[in-house]
Parts: C-alpha cells; sequence; structure tokens
C-alpha cells in the first residue's frame, strides 16, 4: 500500500484476523456512540460477501508493535475504520486512496461508504476526497422499562416465533419486500450469513405472521451480547398484506419478547430509501443516530 507513514505495515484479512477485526470496531464504536453494536457475526458475514477475495479486497494496518490500527474492505461498497489512538496519522486517507484504485481494478463505476454523522473528521475527509451524500441511515431503539403491550392481530393473521424449516420462506419474504428498493437481490446463502446463521440469531425473538397458511409478514431478530439488548434486523411485510397493521404487530411482539428475556431496550436500522421511518416512529422508537451513506463516482477522475 502507498502512503502509509513509517512504523506501519499493511496486508490482506485472513479468517484469523476477525477477533482483532471486531475489537478494532467495537473501540470505534464506543468512542463515537459510548456502546458498541456490531457484533462478531456482521463481520465474518461482510468477509464473506459473494466476489470478496480477502487478499485482493481487505487491507489490515498494524503498528510497529503488532497492534491492528484500521482495516478496510472493498467490495461494491467500502468500509475503513482506524482505532481512536491512530487517527490524524493519514491512515484513513491511504485505505480510501487503496480502496478507490481496487474499486476501479474491478471495473467498478462507484464507490460507496457509509460514515456516521458525528464523525466530522471522516465527514470532512470523504467530502474532499470528492464524495457525495446518498441516503441517511438511523439506527432506532425502542425503550422497554415495562413489558410493551401487543395488538391484536387483524382478521385472518396469525403470529409465532421462527421455527426450523422458516428460514427460506423468510428469505422469500424479506428479498421480494427489499426488491423495490434495494440494487441486488441477495441469494439465500448471503442472506442467512447475515441473519439466521449468525450467532446472535435469535429465532424465539424473531415473529412470523401468516394468512391461510403462507407467510406474509417477518422480522428477523438478534440479541447482542456484548450491548444487553435486542436487535430486529430486518422486518418485511409481502406487498399484497401491507396497511393492515401487520408490520406493527411483529415489532411489538418482538419488542415484547426480548423484555421478557430481560431486555430493555431494542434497535433496528433502516435508511431513508425505504419509506419506514415514520412507521418505526409511530410504534414509539426514537432515533439514537443517524450516518449517512456517500458516493463517489469513478468516472468522473
Amino acid at each position: 500500500m502507498l502512503g502509509l507513514p513509517p512504523g506501519y505495515r499493511a496486508r490482506p484479512t485472513t479468517a484469523d484476523d476477525l477477533g482483532d477485526i471486531h475489537r478494532l470496531v467495537t473501540v470505534c464504536e464506543r468512542e463515537l456512540y459510548g456502546q458498541a453494536h456490531t457484533d462478531l457475526g456482521r463481520i465474518a458475514a461482510d468477509l464473506a460477501r459473494p466476489g470478496l477475495a480477502p487478499e485482493l479486497d481487505t487491507r489490515l494496518i498494524h503498528d510497529r508493535a503488532g497492534q491492528l490500527a484500521a482495516r478496510a474492505w472493498v467490495n461494491r461498497r467500502s468500509e475503513v475504520d482506524v482505532h481512536p489512538e491512530h487517527r490524524g496519522r493519514g491512515l484513513g486517507g491511504a485505505l480510501l486512496d487503496w480502496a478507490e484504485a481496487r474499486a476501479r481494478q474491478t471495473g467498478s463505476t462507484r464507490i460507496v461508504q457509509t460514515v456516521p454523522d458525528n464523525d466530522r473528521n471522516a465527514v470532512a475527509l470523504l467530502r474532499s476526497r470528492g464524495y457525495e451524500p446518498m441516503v441517511t441511515e438511523w439506527l432506532l431503539e425502542f425503550r422497554m422499562p415495562e413489558e410493551p403491550t401487543v395488538p391484536e392481530p387483524p382478521a385472518g393473521i396469525t403470529v409465532r416465533p421462527f421455527g426450523p424449516g422458516d428460514e427460506h420462506d423468510a428469505h422469500q419474504v424479506v428479498e421480494d419486500a427489499f426488491d423495490e428498493w434495494q440494487q441486488r437481490r441477495k441469494t439465500y446463502q448471503e442472506w442467512a450469513r447475515h441473519t439466521v446463521e449468525r450467532p446472535t440469531f435469535a429465532p424465539a425473538m424473531s415473529a412470523l405472521a401468516f394468512a391461510d397458511g403462507q407467510l406474509v409478514g417477518v422480522a428477523i431478530s438478534l440479541d447482542l451480547p456484548d450491548t444487553g439488548e435486542g436487535c430486529i434486523e430486518q422486518v418485511a411485510v409481502r406487498r399484497d398484506h401491507r396497511n393492515r397493521g401487520i408490520a406493527r404487530l411483529l415489532l411489538h411482539t418482538a419488542f415484547r419478547s426480548f423484555h421478557q428475556q430481560g431486555r430493555q431496550a431494542c434497535t433496528l436500522g433502516t435508511h431513508s430509501e425505504t419509506g419506514a421511518l415514520n412507521l418505526y416512529l409511530s410504534v414509539g422508537m426514537g432515533v439514537r443516530h443517524s450516518s449517512t451513506v456517500f458516493q463517489k463516482n469513478l468516472l468522473a477522475e
């Protein structure tokens, strides 16, 4: 890698690095938000994205003592994290240069990266490199000092927890719903790595809605041990059953399940292209923090 300051060295990621990467991300999140949110399963799923070749598409930067100071990966989009103790030394800029160069090698016409809005230095760095804001992401929270109430199901709708054998039907409902705004449909294998195959997947706190024996809505939940909170990773309702209160029912069912397990809060992420923010606010969720998805046109240079 070009542009590294003296004393730092770069190499690709290996499977043995997942724990160190998770610790780095956790430190960065605690410095920004006061608490961590990303679990080890999320790190592993990102590095197993289809088409991502670790030896080409990932970089770790270590200091003289062998401690992980920064990391990045690029595969249609990019993530860059720099340990707070190593910021201001050009590591973030060097990784941005590397990610853009690698994206061009693969024929990408743009690169995308998400940055927390309160990380002003990172936002300024991206803007100085020609990145433009694309969409807003929010991490929402639902506080549960008392057990949440669950509304009565709409006529003909039944709800139960996620069980063995529900995986492929849930994937179908989620991807059909997300097709309306996402750029690329996830295969079952990729979807499962981010949801039902993660060590933190919580089937008992994941709610499924049925109509006439057909799955029409899902809330996929994670139980995050590092935060002591619940997390609803995905919510989706089949198009022909929307505006009936099913999403609200699924959310409150998951909230109550987490509360019964001793969790006092539950989080959920969404962004401006889904159009779902008002729904989540209407059930009593609030914005914990926001991020901006930036993009850069690689053909403009």
